[in-house]
């Protein structure tokens, strides 16, 4: 019965783990998607003051680009 409760301990671990690597992956593609969509907002802007106000209506943060290797 002790095996029993640690396979089911290490299932568990196993699942916990593959959740934490899918949410770092889900977090890495918004950072990714943000920047892209931060770019966008920018190139199309006729000046600062229009390109912050556009990028506080979509709700998008141009302080945390995400760096890619």
């Amino acid at each position: 019965m002790t095996w029993a409760r640690r396979s089911g301990s290490s299932i568990a671990n196993d699942d916990d783990s593959r959740m934490g690597v899918i949410r770092a992956e889900e977090a890495v593609r918004l950072a990714e998607q943000n920047d892209r969509a931060v770019l966008t907002v920018a190139g199309h802007s006729s000046d600062v003051r229009e390109c912050a106000e556009l990028l506080a209506m979509l709700g998008l943060d141009a302080g945390r680009r995400h760096k890619t290797a």
